[in-house]
């Protein structure tokens, strides 16, 4: 347990004019209660807000998240570990083929990543508490509440059974069993209620918690425990709340200059100042090798699947998705002539195809034989804009934690589930769902532009279409609560992949679609990978266990699950 709580209480002196200010706090010694004002305390939330990085005392551990949680869609059937070869980084490979360990070092890293944030909060919420003289202090505890919230989901998606506490509590009295699942839930939950209750509508500054981020958090937690008609509630706020609305253009999800703009909800906040202090940490590994050292030699972590990229396949007639089992008959290579979607050339590099109006080949590709070719592609904004020296790429573009996109697709997921009809005939939810379906689809259709730069989508190489979900009387037969199913999850896939999203969304649609999904793709992955061949996910390999390191530090508190 001492090894979690290290931190302390540190403070710093700054105010939240712009997101560096935020972003670029440097601890200035400790303060008395009676020395607690707007400032000081401001430092202290500050240090709450930088939990958000991950980045505490080295670069490896910030892997783990809390940020782009990119080592879990390792885990999922969209991507592979990327890197030099299955033995760099080898504690994510094992991730990637579920074999893990308690002391895997990527378990304590998101452990530690979180329950040090947490402590950052409490010290926060400590501090605004106890202090003589602080304005707002209702909604500042309002954010920090968000915030612990958000660190709690995190691990409770994770791990099976975690310690909770908040501010006060003596952590040492607390094992990993005192609350249930639903227990925890209920109190992130409640945790989110309250700071609704207090939150301001609109932001005070760039990077700040609002109402609305915490309904949008609400909204992906009460999804995770299928309470529908709070999704429905909360995903409405958000969408009602007419501060938000789709990018014109999905290219525009990787352009710096759309940083905390219509789309974003919840991000983590980037910065390159200050010799690159606050960069997304997590990302250091996986920008792409880059032929000519655009980007300079980046480590090529974090890879598209060959799967994921066949789900971008289009019916030729209809230009909808494939949603018959067969999407991963046909491999999309360089020298398939079928039609698909462009969001696919928005995600991932393609041997011959643009890449941020650059055309990328092979020597973009550390580890083309181990890992093949798709280099992740959104987290990076042309190299002209980046920094090609360490870390490779580096870049002020913010992680969206939520985007727009994630709540409407939410939205629509808790309309279907929530159908008492059979058919969009039969139930005005399944037509609306279907709407806010077609309304992803479309921003994706509009999205095949010649004039966009830079180029990442070139027309005369790939047959680009994608087509909307029918509205007529057939198509609302044909909008059946099973299909719209479907088609939902796999309109996740496609419009949030290498967003960190895909293994959670496997995981709360249930252990035995989960098992089935990803069991059948590492058999027919084995094909092309041979590191698959002999692997398979059971149900008791779904939830990381607890990390030995913290078994042995608790002193009998901990229990393994």
């Amino acid at each position: 347990m001492k090894a979690i709580y290290k931190l302390g209480v540190i403070c710093a002196i700054c105010g939240f004019t712009s997101c560096n200010d935020m972003l670029d706090t440097v601890p200035q010694g400790q303060f008395t209660a009676e020395q607690l004002d707007d400032s000081s305390v401001e430092g202290l939330v500050a240090s709450a807000y930088a939990g958000l990085e991950a980045h505490f005392f080295g670069n490896n551990e910030a892997f783990a998240g809390p940020s782009t949680n990119w080592i879990f869609d390792v885990r999922s059937d969209d991507a592979y570990k990327g890197g030099g070869g299955t033995g760099m980084e080898e504690n994510i490979h094992l991730l990637e083929v579920s074999e893990v360990n308690s002391d895997n070092v990527s378990c304590l890293n998101k452990w530690q990543n979180n329950y040090y944030a947490i402590s950052r909060v409490h010290n926060a919420m400590l501090a605004v508490q106890n202090a003589s003289s602080v304005s707002n202090a209702e909604a500042v505890i309002g954010e920090l509440k968000t915030l612990r919230a958000w660190y709690y989901f995190d691990l409770i998606r994770i791990f099976n059974r975690i310690p909770y506490f908040v501010e006060g509590e003596d952590v040492n009295t607390k094992p990993n069993d005192e609350y249930s699942r639903e227990e925890i839930f209920s109190f992130i939950k409640r945790d989110l209620t309250e700071a609704i209750e207090v939150l301001p509508a609109q932001k005070s500054a760039v990077g700040r918690i609002t109402k609305t981020t915490a309904q949008a958090i609400m909204a992906k937690v009460c999804a995770f425990t299928s309470s529908w008609e709070d999704v429905k509630t909360y995903a409405d706020a958000v969408i009602n709340s007419g501060q938000y609305s789709l990018y014109a253009n999905f290219g525009d999800l990787s352009k710096i200059d759309k940083n905390n703009g219509s789309e974003s909800v919840f991000a983590l906040q980037v910065s390159t100042a200050n010799d690159n202090a606050h960069i997304n940490w997590s990302n250091l590994l996986n920008c792409t090798y880059s032929d000519g050292n655009l980007y300079g030699t980046g480590d090529d972590f974090f890879y598209g699947s060959q799967n994921l990229v066949n789900a971008f396949r289009t019916d030729p007639a209809t230009g909808l998705p494939i949603l018959d089992g067969t999407f991963n008959k046909v491999n999309v290579t360089e020298n398939y002539a079928g039609t698909l979607d462009p969001r696919l050339d928005f995600t991932v590099g393609r041997i011959g195809l643009p890449w941020r109006g650059h055309t990328y080949n092979e020597k973009w590709c550390r580890a083309y034989d181990t890992y093949g070719e798709f280099s992740n592609k959104k987290a990076w904004p042309a190299p002209e804009v980046s920094l090609a020296t360490w870390p490779w790429g580096c870049n002020p573009l913010n992680f969206m934690f939520i985007r727009y996109a994630d709540i409407l697709l939410l939205k629509a997921e808790a309309l279907i589930e929530t159908a008492t009809g059979n058919n969009a005939a039969e139930d005005a939810g399944l037509v609306e769902a279907r709407n806010l379906v077609n309304q992803i689809r479309q921003r994706a259709a509009n999205s095949v532009d010649g004039n966009y730069s830079p180029v990442d989508l070139d027309p005369s190489k790939a047959d680009y279409y994608v087509g909307l979900y029918p509205t007529d009387w057939d198509g609302n037969l044909y909008w059946t609560k099973e299909r719209a199913r479907m088609a939902l999850r796999f309109e996740r896939r496609l419009e949030l992949a290498l967003e960190g999203n895909r293994w959670f969304d496997l995981v709360r649609w249930g252990s035995d679609y989960l098992i089935k999904t990803m069991n059948t793709y590492m058999t027919e992955e084995s094909t092309l990978r041979s590191y698959y061949q002999g692997r398979s996910v059971t149900d008791k390999e779904i939830f990381l266990p607890v990390p030995l390191a913290e078994i042995d530090n608790s002193n009998g508190l901990y229990k393994q699950y």
